[in-house]
């Protein structure tokens, strides 16, 4: 215990003798610009001292970064920013950020005080070794001194005692000082944690939907050939062994039969995970083979010029496919509507029946499934269905993410 604390005192009293230096430094130039322009009357150089100092002010920042890392272990955050080519809009956004004159507020206002706390932890350190040891340098005392260097010693060895707190309790208070004003505000925090988790969402969704996509490839390009592989093989025995008994006949009907549905089957499930002429040749012909295999009339139009982002042409392909599949199964429909536009960078999706209504989407139906697939991607879901229709899906979806 005693090794720990004295390797804490070590510690703090590094930290804050190294902070000294740094916390009058900005101060200090400071100063000596203001005065060299005042003694000279020289105010149209009155910009270098100004840009030294705001030259300062990030260096420094840089300095005491380090500084609380490697002494204190405390790690204060960047802001960090968008970067910008081009230097006058770097400075300009610089220059305008909060955070900048929270930094010149720590070195120019709050450093001084500091810096006078931190001298005084040393003042206390210094008088408490000058008291403790006084016994040792009696001997250079004027004689009518030398009496009282026992009280010298005492009252050094619990100065020396409590400096080591002193020395903790100036090191706490600039660390709790420091990630409020050189680090990014609590507003900005969140900002970057939003950012943050706006950016792991959208390669969380491009990582599904690539996963998606390779699903799709793997069932259309092993699974499902291997299926028309074997109904051809059953339908080759069908058409050549003639002169099998009615039974084995029967079973290989029957298995030739349940090959074709299987095939069918999987056709429409791979068509619902992620159909390849989507990615060949966009969203228009995606969804004019997903019209053309619907049991009624659809009407069908597609204006979006540029391709959306991938993602979100696969969720406006889901969207229609689940709503025509709804119509289909419950709306007792007998014509429906598909329109897909693109306004400014949004894609509009919109499915429109003539059935009978009554659709809700917080009902905890399919529409609630559409609606979080929506939603993934920052878009809007509505639906209008008042009884006896018609019904009216509408999807908003940002083109890029």
């Amino acid at each position: 215990m005693l090794r720990r604390a004295l390797l804490r005192a070590r510690r703090d009293t590094g930290f804050v003798a190294a902070g000294i230096p740094l916390h009058l430094a900005l101060t200090a130039q400071w100063v000596w610009g203001v005065t060299i322009v005042v003694k000279a009357n020289a105010w149209a150089v009155v910009p270098i001292p100004f840009t030294l100092f705001l030259v300062g002010v990030p260096a420094l920042t840089v300095v005491q970064r380090h500084r609380y890392r490697a002494l204190l272990g405390v790690d204060v955050p960047r802001l960090t920013a968008t970067p910008e080519r081009r230097w006058p809009r770097r400075a300009q956004r610089w220059l305008s950020s909060a955070q900048t004159w929270r930094q010149v507020g720590y070195h120019l206002l709050l450093g001084p005080l500091l810096a006078a706390l931190e001298l005084l932890v040393l003042a206390a350190w210094a008088v408490a070794v000058a008291g403790a040891t006084s016994c040792g340098w009696a001997w250079a005392l004027p004689g009518e001194e030398r009496p009282q260097a026992f009280f010298y010693t005492v009252g050094g060895v619990v100065l020396l005692c409590g400096a080591p707190w002193l020395a903790g309790a100036a090191a706490r208070t600039e660390a709790r000082l420091a990630p409020a004003l050189l680090g990014p505000s609590r507003n900005e925090r969140l900002r970057q944690r939003v950012e943050h988790l706006a950016e792991s969402r959208t390669d969380l969704i491009e990582a599904v939907d690539s996963e998606r996509r390779r699903i799709e490839r793997d069932l259309h390009d092993g699974t499902q050939q291997r299926l028309v592989s074997l109904a051809v093989n059953l339908g080759l025995a069908r058409a050549t062994l003639t002169d099998l008994p009615d039974d084995a006949r029967t079973a290989i009907d029957e298995a030739h039969r349940e090959a074709k549905e299987a095939i069918a089957e999987l056709n429409d499930l791979v068509r619902g995970l992620h159909p390849a002429v989507l990615e060949d040749r966009g969203l228009d012909a995606a969804l004019s083979g997903l019209a053309a295999r619907v049991p009624l009339p659809v009407r069908l139009r597609v204006d979006i010029g540029d391709r959306a982002a991938p993602v979100v042409e696969s969720v406006a392909y889901f969207v229609v496919s689940e709503a025509l599949t709804n119509v289909t199964k419950h709306a007792r429909a007998t014509r429906a509507e598909v329109t897909v536009e693109r306004i400014g960078k949004v894609l509009r999706v919109n499915v429109t029946d003539d059935g009978s209504g009554g659709a809700d989407a917080s009902a905890g139906s399919g529409l609630n499934g559409l609606a979080k697939r929506v939603g993934s991607v920052d878009g809007t879901f509505r639906v209008s269905s008042p009884p006896g229709g018609p019904t009216t899906l509408t999807a908003e979806l940002p083109c890029e993410l």
